[in-house]
């Protein structure tokens, strides 16, 4: 008997951070950070409505597709910037390019929402909200696999790995 699960078409995730919404900011928007958590891809944002937003393979990607079979595309993950509010908001277009499931499917929105809390000076809440109608495949692959141990983990690993390298200058990884 297998059982089928069907990824919700809207994910919202919270991870609380101890870290300024600046640096928060900083970590999810500058390459120089995004190359050291999730998946240590490169993530280039133009930070103004209409803006360009993209992410690139790594070698160590593009290895591991020709090592199992897939071609690995320079160009991981595309999209636009709707509305850039440092260090509080971020909203922009999503598309995964990697598969091809889901470069079929059409652009999904992915919300940052930053607030620092005031009951505990120095800690702020990170609220990612990825808004997927119409794209199934993208659903289930942000969701990641909770069986995953080495990553694969979707949107609740990356933020994990991001708190991790925030608050102790490490990844989950090690790197």
């Amino acid at each position: 008997m297998t059982t089928e699960t069907t990824a919700l078409p809207t994910q919202v995730y919270r991870v609380w951070i101890k870290a300024t919404p600046e640096k928060i900011w900083t970590a999810i928007t500058d390459p120089e950070w995004t190359v050291k958590y999730g998946y240590a891809a490169p993530a280039h944002f133009d930070l103004r409505p209409g803006g360009e937003y993209h992410s690139d393979a790594t070698d160590e990607m593009r290895e591991f597709g020709k090592e199992n079979g897939f071609p690995i595309p320079d160009r991981i993950v595309d999209g636009e910037v709707v509305e850039s509010d440092p260090p509080r908001l971020l909203v922009q277009t999503w598309r995964m390019l990697m598969d091809p499931a889901t470069a079929a499917e059409p652009y999904t929105t992915l919300t940052y929402l930053i607030e620092e809390l005031k009951s505990q000076p120095g800690v702020c809440r990170l609220t990612v909200t990825h808004e997927m109608a119409g794209a199934p495949a993208t659903a289930t692959m942000v969701a990641g696999s909770p069986l995953d141990e080495a990553g694969g983990g979707g949107w609740a690993w990356v933020l994990s790995d991001l708190k991790s390298v925030l608050e102790t200058g490490t990844a989950l990884s090690g790197r």
